[in-house]
């Protein structure tokens, strides 16, 4: 029997699979398929209450937050190799779930045990007491120290739904809060992969909890009053519902939100590269990628150069069955989302976009499954529906500009501000120009996260900071205590 046969009944807390009280059930579908495959349980508030209650227990009772950072670290080590051991089977599980392509969902644990490993290392930073002598008042001195906030919710979204809660529970854990992390209603099944590696690793139990639970339910676990930070990465619609929640409670949270980004090309770009990398950089995980930047902004001077090659780009890359090795796109990741691209396809065209490739209807021979149309739009106003609103889908626009200042405008004519990228033969220009944009991180002909820098939203993307040493402070609250001496 396997561990997704085994466990699709039960919650995870307290360090053992335990049965739901709710008896209720939400079916988890294959979205290549349309067909059901598991159900996991629906937990209602006293399960809720009962995984918070373990991660108290862990944090308060049995000392979680009272051993080193680098002790914490070591236990991250072995859960990060136990983890990565189970790559195969996670990397089948969220193909299952959510239809990313299986060359992109083989990447997730590697992705999440770099994660550990690289807070692992970071155990100094945490512990570390900052002596500050007063500027003021010769012979006196601050101690500043670091505690870790306590209970920490994890809410995950469905398209990166491993990657995006190992970017919140790394930096947790080094800091010394536990866990209860709530996944998406989509894709509830691939995290338990990351249990099984929490016990095989030895992590004290209720260090880390796992709870399925529906939309209606997630607030019980928000509003817990033993929760003392919530970090949430999904639309910024329901970012806002959260932000209001917590900050009634006086709650601190993260939140990792929608985006709009800008793909600029200069004047000067190399075409063929600009062609080569669209489909990274504009469209990963089929355009279900919150930093994507699905807006193309291209000088009209090379206007239809720069359409001809997006649409060739996209036209030619490969749509199907996401166990295909070869396939880059793969179907929408529920019939709500395929329902809302397809609706956003229609809208462009009756704005008066030119279809470029794609289009409505079904692409062919796909006759099952939420695929859509792989689609471009040309002569695209930045006023637009389809180049203001975030569609989470396989659609670009292609946004004409007079000058370099003109894109920086249109660039920063959206309510959103998260990624975005620069194509140009001049990087040193391409950095300053970078400089002018409204948004939380840009790249120069390429673009991917870095471990080690910032990420975050500006604007309606998101509140705080994730990745880095920066992604630490979310979990942690100071402490001056002032002293009579000279500062140590």
């Amino acid at each position: 029997m396997t561990a997704l046969e085994m466990y699709t009944d039960d919650l995870f807390y307290g360090g053992q699979w335990v049965k739901s009280g709710s008896g209720v059930f939400v079916d988890v579908t294959d979205p290549a398929t349309e067909e059901i495959w598991a159900q996991v349980p629906a937990a209602d508030e006293a399960d809720i209450n009962k995984a918070v209650a373990a991660a108290s227990a862990a944090f308060r009772g049995k000392g979680w937050r009272d051993i080193s950072a680098d002790e914490r670290g070591n236990y991250m080590r072995k859960l990060a190799d136990e983890f990565e051991a189970r790559a195969e089977a996670l990397a089948n599980i969220i193909t299952s779930e959510n239809g990313t392509p299986i060359s992109e969902t083989r990447l997730a644990a590697g992705h999440g045990a770099g994660l550990l490993r690289y807070y692992a290392g970071l155990g100094d930073f945490v512990d570390k007491t900052d002596s500050r002598p007063y500027p003021d008042r010769p012979g006196h001195y601050t101690e500043v120290h670091r505690h870790p906030r306590g209970v920490a919710a994890l809410i995950a979204p469905w398209n990166y739904p491993v990657a995006l809660v190992m970017i919140k529970l790394a930096p947790a854990l080094i800091a010394g809060c536990t866990v209860v992390i709530k996944p998406a209603s989509e894709t509830p099944l691939d995290l338990r992969i990351l249990m099984e590696a929490s016990v095989a690793a030895g992590l004290p139990e209720g260090v880390i909890n796992l709870v399925t639970c529906t939309r209606h339910t997630v607030g019980a676990l928000v509003e817990h009053p033993d929760v003392a930070k919530v970090a949430f990465t999904g639309s910024t619609e329901v970012g806002r519902f959260l932000a209001e929640q917590c900050g009634r409670l006086l709650k601190p949270v993260t939140l990792e939100l929608g985006g709009k980004s800008a793909s600029i090309v200069l004047e000067d770009a190399d075409m063929e590269f600009f062609a080569k990398s669209v489909t990274r950089t504009s469209l990963r995980n089929t355009g279900q990628t919150c930093y994507n930047a699905t807006r193309i902004l291209a000088p009209q001077s090379r206007y239809d150069e720069v359409v001809d090659a997006v649409a060739s780009a996209v036209k030619s890359t490969q749509q199907g069955d996401p166990f295909d090795e070869k396939t880059v796109f793969g179907p929408s990741a529920s019939k709500k989302q395929f329902d809302t691209v397809t609706n956003y396809i229609k809208i462009g065209q009756e704005e008066g976009a030119r279809v470029a490739t794609g289009g409505s209807g079904r692409p062919e021979g796909l006759d099952r499954g939420y695929f859509a149309k792989p689609t471009v739009f040309a002569n695209v106003d930045n006023s637009m529906r389809v180049a203001q609103e975030e569609i989470f889908g396989p659609v670009l626009v292609v946004v004409p500009y007079k000058d370099e200042q003109d894109a920086v405008r249109i660039a920063n004519q959206s309510p959103y501000g998260l990624g975005g990228n620069i194509f140009t033969t001049d990087t040193d220009h391409g950095a300053e120009l970078a400089a002018q944009i409204e948004t939380g991180s840009m790249g120069i002909n390429f673009y991917a996260s870095n471990l080690a820098a910032p990420f975050g939203g500006w604007k309606d993307s998101g509140v705080g900071m994730e990745y880095g040493p920066e992604g630490i402070n979310a979990y942690t609250r100071l402490q001056s205590i002032h002293r009579v001496g000279e500062a140590k």
